[in-house]
């Protein structure tokens, strides 16, 4: 690949619109090669063997399964793509790295996984509702209402537009597919570790700040670009802002409140977790706003790739050419 055309910046581009492209016809690939299973299945096998009494040991035990794994996968992706483009050549390259970077995000499986939650509230079946909750929520669905079950399935499309989909999009722009890789592995670690109970407040301790850290920029800029997304398809864009300075503050998550005040502005509803937050406005949650907050997903995940994506891919090209031009002169 020659720097001084400019080929590193259409090849990436190439590379995203492809992945976008296979997850948009084949979905998610199956659970026995899918990286994010094997990543679980390594985490829950190593977690059990390096439990400690000693808390100070757990914590460094904790960063030591971050780094392990880390390496485990995100070495053998970039392996994989450099020996590709080495021997191969570029289209097999693209090809390769494609396939590889759309294992790190999922944007198909949240409609597969909240349509039919929609489907089933629009035919008063809310007990076939809550039985698709368990993909995509921890919460017990036996205890929540019809708004409840709308509710969590409208944040976590919110929330995954940047874990599932803009922060792999976002590491991948900046180092790669192994820095995609290095991403879904923090996410997973978190999302399996990251808890503050007994259990996991030592061993997940490193992982859930590094999340945190790494979902810190794009969580911000994802939640921006949803309040131009509600522009673009009239929903309420002024109160996206409004709830996002309000109410971002009300989860925990220093990152999760922010997409979720912007769909909950945008949508003029309110989110809830009961016990825990009430994010926008009361004015009544049903079906369709499933349905409108995957629009918004899927048009902000569009404006994440022209207005990050694409400019960050521009600036690196730029300084490649002048590295290299500065280097042969």
């Amino acid at each position: 690949m020659l720097l001084t055309d400019f080929s590193y910046l259409i090849d990436s581009l190439l590379i995203v619109l492809m992945a976008l492209l296979i997850d948009a016809v084949f979905g998610e690939v199956p659970d026995k090669v899918h990286p994010t299973v094997w990543m679980g299945k390594v985490i829950s096998f190593l977690k059990p063997r390096i439990r400690s009494s000693n808390a100070k040991r757990e914590k460094i035990s904790g960063f030591l399964l971050a780094l392990f794994v880390m390496i485990l996968f995100g070495v053998p992706a970039y392996l994989t793509v450099f020996l590709t483009g080495q021997f191969l050549g570029e289209i097999p390259y693209i090809i390769v790295a494609a396939v590889l970077l759309k294992m790190t995000f999922a944007r198909k499986c949240m409609s597969q996984y909240t349509l039919p939650i929609a489907k089933a509230i629009e035919k008063d079946d809310l007990e076939g509702a809550k039985r698709w909750l368990h993909y995509i929520v921890r919460r017990d669905p036996a205890t929540l209402s019809e708004r409840h079950v709308i509710s969590a399935a409208v944040e976590s499309i919110a929330e995954s537009t940047t874990d599932g989909i803009t922060s792999p999009f976002f590491y991948f722009t900046l180092f790669g597919v192994p820095g995609a890789f290095a991403y879904r592995v923090v996410n997973t670690l978190d999302s399996m570790v990251g808890y503050r109970d007994e259990a996991n407040v030592n061993i997940g301790w490193f992982s859930a700040n590094l999340d945190t850290i790494m979902n810190y920029i794009p969580s911000r800029l994802t939640a921006l670009l949803m309040v131009v997304s509600a522009m673009f398809l009239r929903e309420n864009w002024k109160g996206s802002w409004r709830i996002i300075r309000r109410d971002r503050r009300s989860v925990s998550s220093v990152n999760a409140g922010w997409t979720i005040a912007a769909m909950a502005g945008a949508l003029s509803t309110q989110l809830e977790k009961p016990g825990f937050y009430k994010i926008g406005d009361n004015d009544g949650l049903t079906s369709v706003h499933i349905r409108r907050a995957l629009r918004m997903m899927n048009l902000t995940v569009v404006l994440f790739v022209l207005m990050v994506v694409l400019p960050i891919l521009v600036l690196e090209s730029i300084l490649f050419f002048v590295l290299l031009t500065g280097s042969l002169s």
